[in-house]
C-alpha cells in the first residue's frame, strides 16, 4: 500500500499537478471552496438554487473582465473572481438571484474603484453580502446551514490551513480561532459555567471557520506586517465576541471585518511592509490584483 501511494505521490509531482496547485493559492481555495459547497448540497442537504449561483458567478466574472479589458487587472484574475463567486455562494442568503449578481458586481467593483497603495480596502466576498444586507434587507448570513458538525470542521480546518500555509497568512487564522476560543471558554465555562459542548457548539460553525480561514486572511485586504496581522486577528476577534454575545448581532466577524479592513492602509503606511502579490514570481506589484 505504501509502495502505490509513493508511486502516486511520484506521479503527481512529475505530472506537474501539485507544481501547478502549488504556484497560486487561489488554486487550493477554489478546490476547497468547491468541496464544500458540495458539501452543504450532497451532505448537508441544502436546497441549492442554481440560478442565484449563476447569478453571482456572472456578477463578479462581469466587473472582472471589465478590469482586465481596461488593463487594471490581469488576465489571470479571473481565479479571484471565481474565488469571490464561491464565497457568496457558501455564506450568503438572499431570495432573489438578483442580489446575488448585484452581490457580485459590487464585490469585485469595490476592488478597483477604492483603492489605496494598490490595495483594495474590502474582501470582495464580504463587501459584498455586506452591502446586499444594507441595501436590500433581502439578504442574510446563515451560520446554521451548516450545522456544528466536527466533521465538518476538520475538513474546513485542514483544507484551510493548506490554502493560507500557502500564501503565508496562516497566523490570522489560528490567532482568530485561538482568540475567540479562550474568549468564549471564559465566559461560557468559568464565568458560566455551563458544560465544554456548548462552548464546542459555538466555535465549531461551519461558517465561523470559512470567515477565519478564507476571509479574514484575504493577504489583499490585511495587514501586510506580520507582527500587525495578529494584533488585527485579536482585535477582530475580541470586538466579534462582545457583539455576538453583548448585542446578539447575528454574524458580527462579518460586519467587524466589513468596517476594521479600511484601517489596513493606515497600518501598512505605520509600519512600511511590502504588499502581497497573487504572483510570487512577479516584481511588480502595480499589475497584480485579487
Amino acid at each position: 500500500m505504501s509502495t502505490l501511494t509513493n508511486n502516486l505521490s511520484r506521479h503527481i509531482y512529475h505530472s506537474g499537478i501539485l507544481k501547478w496547485l502549488r504556484s497560486d493559492g487561489r488554486h487550493f481555495q477554489i478546490i476547497s471552496q468547491l468541496a464544500f459547497l458540495a458539501f452543504g448540497i450532497f451532505a448537508l442537504n441544502w436546497d441549492a438554487d442554481w440560478q442565484k449561483y449563476f447569478a453571482a458567478l456572472v456578477g463578479t466574472f462581469s466587473a472582472q473582465a471589465l478590469a482586465i479589458h481596461f488593463k487594471v487587472a490581469p488576465s489571470n484574475s479571473l481565479k479571484s473572481a471565481l474565488v469571490t463567486t464561491l464565497g457568496l455562494c457558501l455564506l450568503m442568503k438572499a431570495n432573489s438571484p438578483w442580489l446575488f449578481l448585484f452581490a457580485g458586481l459590487f464585490a469585485v467593483g469595490q476592488k478597483f474603484l477604492i483603492r489605496v497603495n494598490n490595495k483594495h480596502l474590502w474582501n470582495p466576498a464580504n463587501f459584498g453580502i455586506v452591502i446586499m444586507i444594507i441595501i436590500s434587507g433581502e439578504s442574510w448570513i446563515s451560520p446554521g446551514q451548516w450545522g456544528n458538525s466536527a466533521l465538518l470542521v476538520f475538513i474546513i480546518g485542514t483544507s484551510g490551513l493548506a490554502v493560507l500555509s500557502n500564501i503565508k497568512r496562516l497566523n490570522i487564522g489560528i490567532v482568530f480561532i485561538a482568540s475567540l476560543l479562550i474568549l468564549e471558554y471564559c465566559r461560557v465555562v468559568l464565568f458560566l459555567g455551563w458544560d465544554t459542548d456548548v462552548l464546542f457548539h459555538k466555535i465549531s460553525s461551519g461558517s465561523l471557520w470559512l470567515f477565519a480561514l478564507f476571509m479574514i486572511t484575504d493577504p489583499m485586504t490585511t495587514p501586510n506586517s506580520r507582527i500587525a496581522r495578529i494584533i488585527w486577528a485579536i482585535f477582530i476577534a475580541s470586538i466579534s465576541f462582545y457583539l455576538a454575545n453583548f448585542h446578539f448581532i447575528n454574524g458580527a466577524p462579518f460586519w467587524v471585518l466589513f468596517f476594521a479592513t479600511p484601517i489596513t492602509p493606515v497600518i501598512d503606511y505605520l509600519t512600511k511592509h511590502k504588499n502581497f502579490s497573487w504572483n510570487t514570481s512577479s516584481t511588480n506589484l502595480n499589475t497584480t490584483t485579487k
